[in-house]
């Protein structure tokens, strides 16, 4: 078993750990290694902008949420901390939550290439797709843009497509009581998640289907968006909050 462990590096990645589990009773159950394995993670949460989207209630939130998965969690008030590589570097995955605002041409390149080099990037509605609104090579990373929430505040569906995807595996449709946004999305993202546009408020968009939950790729980094999270409270819905919490797991290749 020394040499086995020895072989594959101590551990490099958690199918190796779940292998030993399985080989060698001496070692916890391959359960609590996925969990060691979690608590490797790191997430740094940077929060601010628009303060109508709540961004210091929402990292408190996801703070206590990743906490409980097992990552550690880092934050910052200050879109400078991109600029730290020591922070930036610790992470697994990052989560702006920051509506609005703007970000400079080195900001933005320090987490470009941090994506590009494998951290992940997650996050949900404005605070991620309705930043940085004059940066279009930023909504090219996320593959998204807010466009309008016709009708603000109203329920509406959320379907969720049966493509077995790991993060939104046994979800079934669900309602909510959001802004049901309108966005301009990539056509390359692989979309999990739809809601389909009645034409009350306007009846030229009746039977659009938006998406409303997507990932995608940027070179070796993996990105996870949501629509739904306007009011902190919309993640007490649990297809909501579970949703977001396996799409920064999968972001940041702990799912």
């Amino acid at each position: 078993m020394r040499g086995l462990m020895n072989a594959m590096g101590f551990f490099p990645n958690l199918f190796a750990a779940t292998i030993v589990c399985t080989l060698c009773p001496c070692f916890p159950t391959a359960t609590r290694f996925i969990r060691a394995f979690h608590k490797m993670q790191h997430a740094l949460l940077i929060y601010g902008g628009w303060e109508g989207h709540s961004p210091q209630a929402f990292a408190n939130r996801m703070t206590g949420v990743l906490s409980a998965s097992g990552f550690s969690v880092d934050s910052s008030d200050s879109l400078d901390v991109l600029l730290d590589s020591k922070r930036v570097g610790a992470a697994s995955v990052i989560i702006p939550i920051w509506t609005m605002g703007s970000i400079t041409q080195e900001q933005f390149t320090a987490l470009k290439e941090a994506v590009a080099s494998g951290t992940g990037l997650a996050g949900w509605h404005g605070g991620m797709c309705d930043a940085f609104r004059q940066h279009t090579d930023y909504q090219f990373l996320t593959g998204g843009q807010f466009v309008a929430h016709p009708g603000n505040i109203r329920p509406y569906t959320v379907q969720v497509l049966k493509d077995s995807h790991p993060i939104t595996e046994g979800i079934e449709d669900f309602e909510v009581v959001s802004e049901q946004y309108y966005m301009h999305v990539d056509p390359s993202n692989q979309v999990l998640a739809t809601t389909t546009f009645d034409g009350d408020i306007h009846p030229w968009i009746k039977g659009t289907v938006m998406p409303v939950v997507w990932t995608r790729s940027w070179d070796k980094g993996r990105v996870f968006f949501s629509s739904i999270g306007h009011a902190v409270e919309e993640f007490d819905v649990p297809g909501v909050l579970e949703i977001t919490r396996r799409g920064i797991l999968w972001a940041a290749k702990a799912l």
